[in-house]
């Protein structure tokens, strides 16, 4: 029995060298080259977010708000959180590293890409690291001092769309005037006496 296995094996083996010839060759490899964004010296040395990419980082934001609030009240029971212990929620969910963020070019247009972000190409390079977890930190913590940690608690209980609603899109909202796909229209400046 042993030899005619051997024998089996050392033709099989034969035969399985022979069949790269028969098919012409491995099957050829397709290439793809992919940019990075170019990004622009606001984009690169601003530690402000760029008005652009405003609406985006609001967005994920949320994303990541929502995410803390949720994943804190299941430790819970599903119950509502404590004033100080949403406090302290809200305080990490800003101060978390926010590394999985980058910037990706879109259709000849730059986005912020990341989890949460709806509009992202899976063939595409991201630029993370730099400037944007520094500049995502600060616009989360502007928007825990502006509309305080009990309101963005209400707006939480009350479903991810009213959180986006109350972040992003309402009067001050950095998405407020993006209907459309484009940045928010700037206000008019008042004439001073």
């Amino acid at each position: 029995m042993r030899p005619a296995l051997a024998t089996w094996l050392v033709l099989s083996l034969l035969v399985g060298m022979g069949a790269e010839e028969a098919c012409e060759g491995p099957p050829a490899t397709q290439t793809r080259s992919l940019a990075a964004p170019q990004l622009s010296p606001e984009e690169r040395l601003s530690p402000h977010m760029p008005e652009a990419l405003r609406c985006d980082a609001c967005h994920a934001i949320a994303f990541q708000i929502e995410e803390q609030l949720r994943k804190a009240e299941g430790k819970v029971g599903r119950k509502a959180l404590s004033e100080s212990d949403y406090t302290e929620v809200l305080e990490r969910s800003c101060s978390q590293g926010w590394e999985s963020y980058g910037v990706q070019e879109l259709d000849g247009e730059k986005r912020l890409a990341g989890p949460g972000l709806l509009r992202q190409e899976p063939m595409s390079v991201m630029v993370t690291g730099g400037p944007w977890p520094g500049r995502l930190s600060k616009m989360c913590h502007s928007y825990v001092g502006e509309r305080g940690e009990t309101q963005i608690y209400r707006a939480h209980r009350r479903g991810p769309a009213a959180l986006r609603e109350l972040l992003c899109h309402g009067e001050k909202g950095a998405c407020a005037g993006s209907k459309a796909g484009g940045p928010a229209p700037h206000k008019a400046l008042q004439n001073e006496l």
